[in-house]
């Protein structure tokens, strides 16, 4: 038995970061540049919309979804996805969120239904404004900070010369597990992608 919905609504793809080219770059923007890459596989771009959300209407895995990237900051992010959820009307079981885990290694990527925020602000704002925290989440690992450093200082620096080397296949898993939770559901996708690292 699969946690896949059965209707056939759409789904909504939200990758999580902050607007604007200085933070591009930016370990926080990982779910940003998730959702661009899946953009780029539907032959897609996004395009601003109402929600206060870039948007784009794409089929993924053969279903259709909305891709979304909220235009106001990492921590005010619940507002534009609500909106996005409401315009399209789609179900918080159909919600899956891309965001960036600093307590997942760097490379990894693990997923789940569910649970807190993990003093992660961005889940906190999307929880809130949906009213449940039941919704799919893909956690694309950036690691811990170095020594002493702050967490929220490191979120924001950009990727390390090393990581990014490695940064293009993280995204291609992440980008590849938010597909197949649309096609397998969760718990297969977690059996494939958790024994990736």
């Amino acid at each position: 038995m699969t946690n896949v919905p059965t209707d056939d609504g759409p789904w909504l793809v939200v990758g999580l970061g902050n607007p604007g080219p200085g933070y591009a770059g930016n370990r926080h923007n990982a779910g940003f540049m998730v959702v661009d890459l899946l953009a780029e596989r539907a032959g897609s771009r996004l395009k601003s919309h109402r929600s206060r959300a870039d948007v784009a209407e794409v089929r993924l895995a053969g279903a259709r979804a909305v891709l979304a990237r909220p235009l106001s900051f990492m921590n005010l992010s619940g507002g534009p996805v609500s909106a996005v959820r409401t315009f399209y009307k789609i179900d918080p079981a159909r919600v899956i969120v891309v965001h960036d885990e600093l307590d997942i290694p760097f490379g990894a990527v693990r997923l789940k239904r569910g649970g807190g925020d993990n003093g992660h602000n961005g889940l906190r704002s999307i929880s809130s404004a949906l009213g449940t925290r039941d919704y799919l989440r893909v956690r694309v690992g950036i690691g811990r900070p170095p020594g002493r450093m702050d967490a929220a200082d490191f979120v924001l620096r950009d990727f390390g010369t090393a990581e990014r080397r490695e940064l293009p296949l993280l995204l291609e898993h992440a980008a590849d597990s938010a597909e197949m939770l649309i096609t397998d559901g969760l718990e297969p996708t977690q059996n494939r992608f958790h024994a990736l690292l």
